[in-house]
C-alpha cells in the first residue's frame, strides 16, 4: 500500500530505555510480530552487539519473515580516528543482516567540540564515511541527525553541512531529531521547512516528549514537509518518553487525512497499546488519548444527555474507529441519561420512560453521598438497578453472621473466618483460614456457597483496593473497598463501604458472588 507518511517504530530500542521498561528476547520478538501485523513500515530492533539480549534478538530475527515491516539495526557513525572498515560497531551493523540500518551522528557544534572532541571536518567525515560504507553493502540507510534542532539554533550553516554530508553519501532518509525534547512546534516547523528547501532526499522527524509536545512536534514537522515519523508505542522512552505513535497514528490518519498504516489497522490501535503495556508489565493508562478507558468516558449529566441524542456532540470521533468504546460513568453528577445508557450497556431494560428511573437515580446519588462510587464497580451498580427494576427481588443468598479472628502461635500467625449463609430455607456454616482477614473471609464465603452454586468455584479475586474516605476522623474513618473478580471469561468490579474495613470488604465480596450468579 502506498502511504503518505511512513511509520518507524523504535519501541524495542528507544522505548526500552524508559524507566521501568525491560523486554526479554521473547518479548521483543512478540512485539515485533504485533507491529508487523499492525502495518508499520520499520521496526528498529536494537543496537547489535551492545548487549547479549540484542545479539540474541538479531540472531533470531534473521530467521523471521515480516509481511509489512522492514527490520532496522541501530548504531552510530564510525569513531573518530578509526577507518570505517575497521570500526567494530559498524561491522556489527552489517552482520545483523537487516535490510535497514539507522545511524545517528552529531549535528550540534556543541556536541562536536565537547562530546566527540573532534574537529568539525572530522565529524563530517565520520558521517559521510559511515553512510557510504553501509550503502556499499546494500543497506537502506536512515540517518538520524541527533540534536538537530538545538544544533541548528547554535550554527545553522554547520547543521546544514552535516545533513548534506549524509545526503551526498547516499542516505535514503535524513531524520531530524529533537533529542532533548525541548522545542516548540513553531521551531520544529521552521527547521523542517529549511531542511526541506535545502535537501533533495526524504525527511523524517524524531521527537521526545520532555515538555509534553512530542506528538504535536511530529505533526508540525509533517506540515512542513516531513514524510516519516519515528516514535514508540505508548510513548515509552528515556526521561518522559518519545513521540507516542498511539496518538500520532490516528492524528495522521483521521485528522490530517493522510495514509500511514492500513485502514483496518486503526481498529486494532487500542489492542496494540494494551498488548505492549501487558508485555512490559505496565498498567495501561486510562487517560491515554484515543485508546484509554477514559478517552470516551462521560460523567456530567448534561454531556450524557447530549451524547444520548447525538454522539458527535461530545466526541471528536466514533470510538470504534480506534478499537475503543464509549463509557458512561455513574456518580453524584449523573443525570437520567447516564443511568439509562449505563443500564442499557449492562443489558438491563431501562428507558427514559421507565417509572423506576427516579428511584434508581435517587438511590445511586444517596449511596454516592455515603461514600460509594460505581465508576469501577459496574457489577454493584447492575445489582442495584436490577433489584429496583424487579421491585426488590430477593437475593440468591444472604449472610446471617460472620466472625474473623487472628490466631498466633510460636511459628506463625493465622487468620480465621467463620460465616453463616442462608440460601432459601437452608443454612451453611463454614470456616476457612487465609493469609489475612479478607482472604479468610473470601474463602469461607466461597466454601459456604459452593455446594449450592458450583459455578462459584471458578470465581477468583484479582484485585483489592482500599480508600480512606474521611481521614480527619482517624481510625474511625469510613473505608471504601473496591474488588475486581473474574470467572476466567469476564471481569467485574464491586464496592463496599463501612467504618469497618472487614464489613466493607464483605459487602464487596457478597456483590461479587451475587453478580457471578447472574445470567449474561
Amino acid at each position: 500500500m502506498k502511504t503518505d507518511v511512513e511509520i518507524y517504530d523504535t519501541t524495542l530500542r528507544d522505548g526500552s530505555q524508559g524507566e521501568g521498561v525491560n523486554f526479554s528476547v521473547a518479548d521483543k520478538l512478540r512485539i515485533a510480530d504485533k507491529l508487523d501485523l499492525f502495518g508499520v513500515h520499520y521496526i528498529e530492533g536494537g543496537w547489535p552487539g551492545s548487549n547479549p539480549k540484542d545479539i540474541e534478538f538479531f540472531a533470531q530475527a534473521k530467521r523471521k519473515k515480516f509481511k509489512h515491516a522492514k527490520l532496522a539495526a541501530f548504531g552510530s557513525t564510525r569513531k573518530k580516528g578509526v577507518p570505517v572498515e575497521q570500526d567494530d560497531q559498524v561491522r556489527l551493523l552489517i552482520e545483523a543482516a537487516t535490510p535497514v540500518v539507522t545511524i545517528y551522528g552529531k549535528t550540534s557544534m556543541l556536541h562536536v567540540k565537547e562530546v566527540l572532541r573532534c574537529t568539525p571536518d572530522e565529524n563530517l567525515g565520520m558521517i559521510g564515511d559511515t553512510v557510504r560504507y553501509l550503502k556499499d553493502h546494500g543497506k537502506f540507510v536512515i540517518y538520524d541527525a541527533e540534536h538537530c534542532f538545538d544544533g541548528h539554533k547554535l550554527d545553522p550553516e554547520y547543521a546544514l553541512a552535516t545533513w548534506q554530508a549524509a545526503e551526498q553519501a547516499g542516505a535514503d532518509f535524513i531524520v531530524l531529531c529533537d533529542t532533548n525534547g525541548g522545542c516548540l512546534p513553531t521551531e520544529i516547523a521552521a527547521v523542517t521547512a529549511a531542511a526541506k528547501g535545502q535537501l533533495n532526499c526524504k525527511i523524517g522527524i524524531h521527537t521526545h516528549d520532555d515538555i509534553g509536545l512530542g506528538v504535536a512536534n511530529a505533526l508540525a514537522a509533517l506540515a512542513a514537509g516531513a514524510t516519516h515519523v519515528q516514535g514508540t508505542v505508548n510513548g515509552y522512552g528515556e526521561r518522559t518518553g518519545n513521540c507516542n505513535l498511539i496518538s500520532a497514528i490516528p492524528c495522521i490518519a483521521l485528522k490530517l487525512k493522510q495514509t500511514c498504516v492500513p485502514a483496518g489497522s486503526l481498529r486494532r490501535l487500542k489492542d496494540l497499546s494494551q498488548f505492549v503495556d501487558e508485555i512490559a508489565n505496565i498498567r495501561h493508562n486510562p487517560r491515554q488519548p484515543w485508546v484509554g478507558s477514559s478517552a470516551f468516558a462521560h460523567k456530567g449529566g448534561t454531556h450524557v444527555n447530549a451524547i444520548q441524542k447525538l454522539a458527535a456532540s461530545y466526541e471528536h470521533i466514533d470510538p470504534e474507529l480506534v478499537g475503543n468504546a464509549r463509557n458512561i460513568l455513574i456518580s453524584d453528577l449523573a443525570g437520567r441519561s447516564n443511568i439509562v445508557m449505563k443500564a442499557q450497556s449492562l443489558g438491563l431494560r431501562l428507558t427514559n420512560d421507565s417509572p423506576e428511573l427516579k428511584e434508581i437515580l435517587d438511590t445511586i446519588k444517596q449511596r454516592e453521598h455515603a461514600g460509594y462510587e460505581y465508576e469501577a464497580a459496574e457489577a454493584s451498580l447492575a445489582l442495584i438497578i436490577r433489584a429496583i427494576l424487579a421491585h426488590q427481588q430477593s437475593p440468591r443468598f444472604t449472610v446471617e453472621a460472620y466472625h474473623v479472628s487472628m490466631r498466633h502461635d510460636a511459628r506463625e500467625s493465622v487468620c480465621e473466618a467463620t460465616i453463616k449463609v442462608r440460601v432459601g430455607d437452608e443454612i451453611s456454616h463454614t470456616v476457612a483460614e487465609g493469609d489475612g482477614p479478607v482472604n479468610a473471609l473470601d474463602g469461607a464465603l466461597r466454601r459456604a456457597l459452593a455446594s449450592f452454586f458450583p459455578k462459584l468455584k471458578d470465581v477468583a479475586l484479582t484485585d483489592y483496593k482500599v480508600r480512606i474516605l474521611d481521614s480527619a476522623t482517624g481510625t474511625a474513618a469510613k473505608t471504601r473497598v473496591l474488588i475486581t473478580s473474574t470467572d476466567g471469561k469476564r471481569e467485574w468490579g464491586t464496592v463496599g463501604v463501612s467504618e469497618n474495613i472487614i464489613e466493607a470488604s464483605l459487602h464487596a465480596l457478597v456483590d461479587a458472588m451475587e453478580f457471578a450468579l447472574l445470567r449474561k
